[in-house]
């Protein structure tokens, strides 16, 4: 199981999208150990003191394909789930200084919260799909999918072109243009998708 990460995917307003599209998407991977499931409290992480926190939509990959075209792309999405792509940004400001990977920055135990799944068929248009997170009860980061650069089908088209997908292989696909930060010890985070409360834990 691969979990595959989009940066920079979202705008402000539709109309920013046509001149940022340029065709090359940023993509990065993660660890399945990166994973924390059924809304675990997760430790906060020894290995930084700046945890940054991004909350994004992720799909599912239902079926294997390779080379998906964007007409059939969406088909290939089983069910969608809301997380959290955790940076450690003081590790990458280190690796980027040597001109190094997000590897260890975006990989460490913890790093990918995620809640539960719907199923695709909830969502009936995936160009409009709000989403929104809340830490210690502050709204921190709103979200709808009809502002990314690069939506459900362009992602999964791109990204087959360089690996095969599979079944059980997660995208988290970016998150809103504003409101991401930094997390610190005793944080609550909860995270929804039409106003359905899904993913709920505390950093510990």
């Amino acid at each position: 199981m691969k979990i595959i990460g989009i940066g920079k995917n979202y705008v402000n307003n539709t109309s920013e999208i046509t001149a940022l599209k340029t065709g090359v998407q940023t993509i990065f991977t993660k660890p399945e150990s990166t994973l924390v499931t059924d809304n675990n409290n997760i430790p906060f992480p020894k290995v930084t003191n700046q945890l940054a926190y991004e909350v994004e939509l992720v799909a599912k990959i239902g079926k294997k394909g390779k080379d998906i075209s964007l007409e059939d792309a969406e088909s290939y999405i089983s069910e969608i789930a809301v997380g959290i792509d955790y940076t450690a940004k003081d590790v990458l400001a280190a690796s980027r200084e040597n001109k190094g990977p997000w590897a260890l920055a975006k990989g460490f135990d913890g790093a990918s919260p995620m809640s539960g799944f719907k199923p695709i068929a909830h969502f009936p248009d995936l160009n409009n799909i709000n989403f929104d997170l809340k830490i210690n009860g502050e709204q921190k980061q709103v979200g709808n999918t009809s502002l990314m650069i690069y939506n459900f089908a362009e992602i999964i088209a791109y990204v087959s072109t360089f690996m095969t997908l599979e079944p059980g292989d997660l995208i988290f696909t970016g998150t809103p243009a504003n409101g991401a930060g930094l997390n610190i010890k005793g944080d609550h985070l909860q995270a929804a998708i039409e106003g359905e409360l899904l993913l709920d834990f505390k950093l510990v």
